[in-house]
């Protein structure tokens, strides 16, 4: 007799539609049914993502399981999703748990006990942790580094994430396996159907207009407002060949209404438009004519794979593990994280040398489908899941 699927608890904050959200989906989705069965924990069951969890995947969310109230004292919040996790776990009888960013990290390791662990890090966490934890900062440190030394697989994103997490955490060398993230290639082939496979040929048309589009929640460290400014910037530099100069900026979160200020102050009204947030921005990638990537950190940016796999140019800083998407051929025009001017003069090389550009969509196009293969990462987590 076979053995029984294994039980997987994959472990998201929700499924609001970042990366990592999008990365957990695809597990839910990929994971080989006769090896596992999969089962979501959620802090909160929201997003649009939800819609697209498969029906076999049980979700567990914390947001389900009622206050008792009591006394507050710190911590409070993190010891009930504790005892809540803990519960999944065990009544569950959960065999191996994945579970992706520190948030899930500090859970898992304080619930998980002798069950196995394996424990992704999605961003270089010298910068990740100190921005988005504003408090008790040491303390969760320590935490988070005991958690990952209990792991019994540390994963990581990109080599940046690797050696950022070693060195903050005080973890062994070598200890972090780098598992790049893939891309769906079957998808994004429908997506874009009807547009030319990527060419190292330019076209030699003249624009009315010259889109490009950015795709990102709207906090600090992706870098919207040094994009705004490097429009500014590019206002009277931009080539009449390429005719109209127009940034949509996709996604939504808590510096959009200070991002729409700086907008109107700059008078860009007519330039950047606010799309909002989108259950799926890859019609609007497919459709641009380029990607800008403003980010003052990344991990390994999923929106630059899609957008290197649907055969659309790609602007970025030279954040944490996007630079890892550089090889001998080029696959991108690059800028400085933090750095408006950088960020403008590389959006200017992309207008002015079609033939580069040109040339990195088709490099571009080759690494994703080479590197990044869904198969191939899923077939990889799994060996981890299963302890091969």
């Amino acid at each position: 007799m076979p053995a029984p699927p294994k039980r997987v608890l994959l472990m998201i904050s929700s499924m609001r539609g970042g990366g990592s959200e999008r990365q957990v989906l695809l597990l839910a989705q990929s994971l080989d049914r006769s090896r596992f069965a999969p089962h979501l924990y959620l802090t909160e069951a929201a997003g649009d993502f939800l819609d697209h969890v498969p029906n076999d995947v049980p979700i567990h969310a914390f947001d389900s399981c009622p206050d008792k109230g009591g006394i507050y004292l710190p911590g409070r919040q993190l010891r009930r999703q504790t005892e809540f996790l803990r519960g999944v776990i065990r009544d569950n009888r959960i065999d191996v748990v994945y579970d992706r960013t520190f948030h899930m990290t500090l859970l898992a390791g304080k619930a998980a006990g002798n069950v196995r662990r394996v424990s992704t890090i999605v961003s270089p966490p010298h910068l990740a942790l100190p921005f988005v934890e504003k408090r008790f900062v040491a303390i969760k440190r320590r935490r988070l580094a005991d958690a990952y030394r209990r792991s019994d697989v540390v994963v990581a994103v990109s080599k940046q994430a690797a050696m950022s997490a070693e060195s903050y955490y005080g973890l062994p060398p070598g200890i972090i396996q780098v598992v790049k993230n893939p891309v769906d290639l079957e998808q994004l082939a429908a997506v874009v159907i009807n547009k030319p496979a990527p060419s190292a040929t330019p076209s030699q048309e003249t624009p009315n207009q010259t889109l490009l589009v950015c795709v990102g929640r709207m906090t600090e460290e992706k870098g919207h407002s040094d994009l705004i400014a490097a429009i500014a910037n590019l206002t009277d530099r931009w080539p009449k060949s390429r005719g109209r100069l127009a940034l949509r900026l996709i996604g939504d979160g808590p510096l959009r209404p200070a991002l729409e200020s700086q907008v109107s102050s700059l008078g860009l009204t007519d330039r950047i438009e606010f799309i909002g947030a989108l259950d799926s921005a890859l019609v609007q990638i497919a459709d641009a004519d380029a990607l800008v990537l403003p980010s003052r950190f990344e991990g390994m940016p999923n929106v630059v794979l899609e957008a290197m796999a649907l055969g659309t140019p790609v602007i970025a800083t030279k954040a944490g593990g996007t630079i890892e998407l550089q090889r001998d051929m080029p696959t991108a025009f690059w800028a400085n994280p933090g750095d408006p001017e950088s960020i403008a003069d590389a959006i200017l090389s992309f207008a002015k040398e079609p033939g580069t550009a040109a040339a990195h969509r088709a490099a571009a196009f080759d690494l994703v489908t080479n590197e990044h293969n869904l198969k191939q990462t899923v077939r990889r987590i799994e060996d981890l899941l299963d302890g091969s």
